[in-house]
């Protein structure tokens, strides 16, 4: 490892992440023109973003830089793979790793696993029912898209934010910070699918402003503690998604992981740690065909 590596690792966990991140989250909704023009600019020639595929090609015609970081895509940009029993990509980016949850943990690189009952917030019966399961982890970089989109339809069951840390996500990082993923902030959205229950946990990474969901927009609890909020019938109205429909979005992005139960989804052959994907292409499939 060389030192400017070892020196990025040691300031991971020396600055001030939630503080760094906060002042960057609003440098990014900043209206000033000069500001957001230049800023804006900069990053889509710094990450070579491909504008063509945007509803909005004009960088000028954001209102902010969050606007442009999240911006929308045109019809037909990212065509859902048709098959009945594709599970789809939830996002653009790169497979980080993928396989099975195998005594309780998830594998993160190089070495290193986290625990899937961290991931999802600490309570042991609602990481139950995936032990035994499929996880995929999606990692969007800065040039991605960053929404964030259904594998399967489903009915929304529960929301959790856990509050954490924020590390900077990459390979570097997957590979030296322990428990990367069960560390850092994020958001768990646990779905009722035609597969049993789905997880897709969005996590959050240094200098990630916010992370937004359909359903509940900006995902910010009054302070910095877990809290769970019910979807079911009992507690307010369903909340139904379809397969390939928006779920949320990264303002500043990080990381996608999509968790199912034992038997149920098999990942795609060709797929691997490193893979490139984009959202809507065939992530996997159901065993028996029927979602």
């Amino acid at each position: 490892m060389s030192l400017q590596e070892r020196l990025f690792l040691l300031a991971q966990y020396l600055l001030p992440h939630h503080l760094l991140s906060r002042l960057v989250g609003l440098a990014a909704e900043c209206r000033v023109p000069w500001f957001k023009n230049r800023l804006i600019g900069w990053f889509a020639r710094r990450y070579r973003v491909d504008m063509s595929e945007a509803q909005v090609e004009d960088l000028h015609a954001y209102e902010h830089f969050n606007a442009f970081f999240t911006r929308a895509l045109k019809d037909g940009a990212r065509p859902l793979e048709a098959a009945p029993d594709a599970v789809l990509c939830p996002a653009d980016g790169a497979i980080s790793q993928l396989g099975r949850i195998e005594h309780g943990r998830i594998f993160q690189a190089k070495g290193h696993s986290f625990s899937a009952v961290e991931l999802l917030g600490g309570d042991a019966e609602r990481a139950a029912p995936f032990l035994g399961g499929s996880f995929a982890t999606v990692y969007l970089s800065p040039r991605d898209y960053h929404r964030v989109h259904m594998p399967l339809a489903g009915t929304l069951r529960e929301m959790v934010y856990v509050p954490g840390r924020l590390f900077s996500v990459n390979q570097l990082t997957a590979e030296n910070v322990p428990e990367l993923f069960a560390r850092n902030e994020r958001v768990v959205c646990l779905f009722d699918t035609e597969r049993g229950p789905m997880a897709v946990v969005l996590v959050g990474a240094m200098i990630v402003a916010s992370i937004e969901t359909v359903w509940a927009g900006l995902v910010t609890p009054p302070k910095r503690a877990l809290k769970s909020f019910r979807y079911d019938a009992a507690a307010r109205a369903p909340i139904h998604l379809e397969k390939g429909a928006e779920l949320g979005r990264f303002k500043l992005g990080s990381t996608a992981i999509v968790l199912f139960g034992p038997e149920q989804v098999e990942w795609a052959e060709e797929l691997a740690a490193g893979s490139p994907v984009r959202m809507g292409q065939r992530l996997g499939s159901s065993l028996d065909g029927a979602a």
